[in-house]
């Protein structure tokens, strides 16, 4: 018997990603969509703009909408995955968490509390701890996913990290339109443009590697300055990235060598949504291009390219994620897998 999965923000464009990557899970069913009130009380099928590629997924276009509240957190589902926008996500994975559910949010309101994970899993399952601190008067918790281009960015630190120590980053990304959700940026800003403005991602990129990057309690200890544009791509955040080391490598090999050694924690192996391989340094000089390789390891694939010495730091490179696969929905799916073989997602009654 497959576990129960409910879709906060299921008409969204992250809902709509969470339910096309869901379709044919192996351990996960959907049995509950929510969305605004407008939509509530009628069928998924009826009121949702389907922007995803293919078709709504029978099952999901006959199931009725409910209302994601945050007086009345009540679903027909195990624990609830929240694509839920930032301007009401707050309240309302708060009281499911308060009601009994497991909440996997895509959104920002919990990413920097102290007591609720920030998860990557290739990079740091053990902060999975914070867990256990939490306490909604229920056995309900909450972990988040990053910034979809923060997770990318911290993927490609993490060995550099392990084996140098980082000291400084500097990173300027160019981020695709789909980051901005649905309808995004309107035609005549974005066609033949750059938009070198997204708000509050700076202050994100510039927080959260460290945080992942560290222990429960202290971040790592590096700076990082970061500059964001929104650019006419549809899937694909790429950064360009100059790092100093604590450790100088010997070598540019020796940064290679580094970053193809990684390899996940054992316990993220075998993972439905793990990718083969997390990161994948790429030889041509003109790589990584998000229409060529946005979807490696179906969207899960951190791909990097161009790794040079760099004048200014130590060694400069391009990296590249996909933002509403491993950047978002995805990203929440593997870790609520890794949640699931830790024995963490319970179920619940099945009369809600």
């Amino acid at each position: 018997m497959k576990i129960r999965v409910g879709i906060l923000g299921a008409t969204g464009a992250v809902g709509q990603k969470f339910i096309s990557l869901l379709e044919g899970h192996p351990w996960f069913e959907i049995t509950a969509v929510a969305a605004s009130a407008r939509s509530a009380g009628r069928a998924y099928g009826e009121v949702v703009n389907w922007i995803e590629k293919g078709p709504i997924p029978e099952a999901i276009a006959r199931l009725e909408v409910q209302e994601a509240r945050s007086d009345h957190p009540n679903l027909a589902c195990d624990f609830v995955f929240s694509g839920l926008d930032a301007s009401v996500a707050g309240d309302v994975e708060e009281a499911f968490a308060r009601a009994g559910y497991a909440v996997i949010s895509n959104a920002k309101n919990f990413r920097m509390h102290p007591d609720v994970p920030l998860l990557i899993p290739e990079v740091n399952p053990e902060h999975l701890a914070l867990i256990e601190r939490q306490d909604w008067g229920s056995s309900g918790y909450i972990v988040t996913n990053p910034n979809c281009a923060s997770v990318g960015l911290t993927m490609t630190l993490k060995p550099l990290h392990d084996a140098f120590g980082i000291k400084q980053v500097h990173v300027t990304t160019m981020q695709a339109l789909s980051g901005a959700g649905y309808p995004g940026v309107a035609s005549l800003d974005a066609l033949g443009n750059v938009v070198p403005h997204i708000g509050g991602e700076e202050d994100k990129l510039e927080t959260e590697p460290q945080r992942l990057l560290g222990g429960l309690e202290v971040p790592a200890d590096f700076e990082t300055s970061a500059q964001c544009n929104r650019v006419p791509v549809v899937d694909g955040h790429t950064a360009c990235v100059s790092v100093s080391f604590v450790r100088p490598p010997s070598s540019l090999d020796a940064v290679q060598k580094a970053i193809r050694a990684f390899r996940p924690p054992s316990e993220v192996n075998g993972l439905p949504t793990s990718p083969d391989r997390a990161l994948e340094l790429l030889g041509p000089e003109n790589a990584p291009q998000p229409r060529t390789h946005v979807d490696l390891g179906k969207g899960m694939t951190v791909s990097i390219g161009r790794l040079r010495p760099c004048p200014l730091l130590d060694v400069k490179f391009v990296c590249l994620v996909h933002n509403t696969i491993r950047g978002a929905a995805g990203g929440a799916i593997l870790n609520a897998e890794l949640l699931a073989q830790k024995g963490k997602i319970l179920r619940k009654n099945s009369e809600l």
